[in-house]
């Protein structure tokens, strides 16, 4: 069975990035470069970490007109990554475009969508103007996202269960603010556990800093697929 367990590479620069990488097996993780590493590093560094034989979520969450969206993700497709986000938010049209650019690959990537944030809470919603409470607006894009033909949403492992019944169980979720037992919450305000998201049928999860800034990062690494096996 493939891995469940996505490291997210949030450092600024390539250097310290691949300092952890060369620690790291392909069997054993997959890789996240978000916006902070992209920026700093480049597709070239995305290029490197795919011809080591790491499955790549290139995590930029794209939101646009949908023609831009779609040629990003041409691009972003180009890159040989394994999966690529863009935001619900964007609407239907955006998520077909982005859907469609993807057609032509021999081996596209996964195209999934970000719902809310896992750093949103109620209160961070309303803000906004969203009334809604973060279940049921995650839930709303979601069934959206299924239905312009994406593989899955990126979302709290809190809306799992009920994402799950209304999406079906071949809809992809991936799932950041996961931490290990005893590890800090930092900004995430919905988090929970690598062994709950294994009983919530979470399909992916994201860790970032319990393991870019452990003692022991392999030693972290085990302990969090034991828990997804």
């Amino acid at each position: 069975m493939t891995t469940r367990l996505i490291i997210a590479l949030d450092f600024p620069a390539a250097e310290p990035a691949l300092q952890l990488v060369k620690q790291l097996s392909p069997q054993d993780c997959k890789l996240k470069v978000g916006f902070e590493l992209f920026v700093a590093a480049g597709p070239d560094f995305v290029r490197q970490l795919v011809a080591q034989g790491f499955d790549v979520f290139l995590d930029l969450k794209f939101h646009d007109i949908p023609n831009t969206v779609a040629a990003a993700c041409k691009s972003a497709a180009n890159l040989g990554v394994w999966m690529i986000n863009v935001h619900a938010a964007g609407g239907d049209k955006m998520m077909l475009a982005a859907r469609e650019a993807l057609v032509g690959f021999q081996q596209p990537p996964k195209l999934i969508a970000v719902t809310v944030l896992t750093s949103m809470d109620k209160v961070q919603l309303e803000k906004i103007n969203i009334t809604q409470s973060p279940v049921e607006q995650v839930s709303h894009l979601a069934v959206l996202t299924k239905q312009c033909g994406l593989d899955g949403v990126v979302c709290s492992a809190q809306e799992a269960e009920i994402l799950k019944q209304v999406c079906g169980s071949e809809f992809l979720l991936v799932t950041p603010g996961v931490r290990p037992v005893g590890s800090q919450q930092d900004d995430q305000s919905r988090v929970v556990t690598p062994l709950t998201a294994r009983k919530l049928k979470i399909d992916y999860v994201v860790v970032g800093r319990p393991i870019t800034q452990a003692k022991d990062p392999l030693a972290v690494i085990r302990t969090i697929n034991q828990d997804l096996a």
